[in-house]
């Protein structure tokens, strides 16, 4: 089959790219990327979350297009078993696929209040209360698993899907100015030193793209 196509929208602002970009390097398929630009009305609308249809990232496979994260992550996962995207442990599976739907499906305080940028750093960022009960869960998760299958990506020593759905959460985390501590920080550092990640920062760093209302230092 051709190599794949993967549709993304600008890398320094959005999560819902880096996440397919991870997955797709996950399943070791072959793919170029098309960036739709900042400038498209509908990806503005997706980068500033006034719409609910989210369709970038999109892989487009030979006659097959698909436009949400976990239905690339599955379909990935189905084309390419040998790439061990879930853990082969039935119940690690479960797991995987539970918190990476929580995560596609949740945190809306999250994303609201802390929107990715990864050009941007506040130091001593006031977050709200909405806001810190989702980093609160969301390091929870990142805990339990860490402790039950002992690192250093969430479950065990090769990342999964669920490491690609929170890839971006540790971007926030940086750019706000949240210290997890303990085996989280040590999480976000082992998330950030994965080379799909180092890329994919390299690359936004150089964007010239800028989006004024995600800009503001608020």
């Amino acid at each position: 089959m051709t190599e794949a196509t993967l549709l993304i929208s600008s890398k320094n602002y959005s999560s819902w790219s880096l996440r397919g970009f991870l997955l797709a390097k996950l399943s070791g398929i072959s793919f170029k990327e098309e960036r739709i630009s900042p400038d498209d009305p509908r990806a503005r609308e997706e980068l500033l979350m006034r719409t609910a249809s989210i369709l970038v990232p999109c892989l487009i496979h030979g006659d097959v297009s698909v436009w949400d994260t976990i239905a690339i992550a599955e379909y990935l996962n189905e084309r390419f078993p040998e790439a061990h995207m879930l853990p082969e442990d039935h119940i690690a599976r479960a797991r995987c696929r539970s918190i990476a739907g929580e995560m596609h499906s949740g945190f809306a305080a999250l994303r609201a209040s802390l929107p990715m940028n990864l050009r941007f750093r506040k130091p001593g960022f006031m977050i709200w209360s909405s806001a810190q009960a989702d980093i609160d869960r969301i390091t929870t998760i990142w805990r339990e698993c860490l402790e039950t299958w002992n690192g250093p990506f969430l479950f065990g020593h090769q990342p999964t899907i669920a490491d690609a759905m929170y890839a971006p959460v540790v971007t926030r985390f940086l750019s706000y100015d949240v210290k997890p501590g303990g085996l989280c920080q040590d999480y976000c550092e082992t998330i950030l030193s994965w080379s799909p990640m180092k890329e994919w920062i390299a690359d936004a760093r150089e964007e010239p793209q800028e989006i004024i209302e995600l800009d503001l230092d608020f």
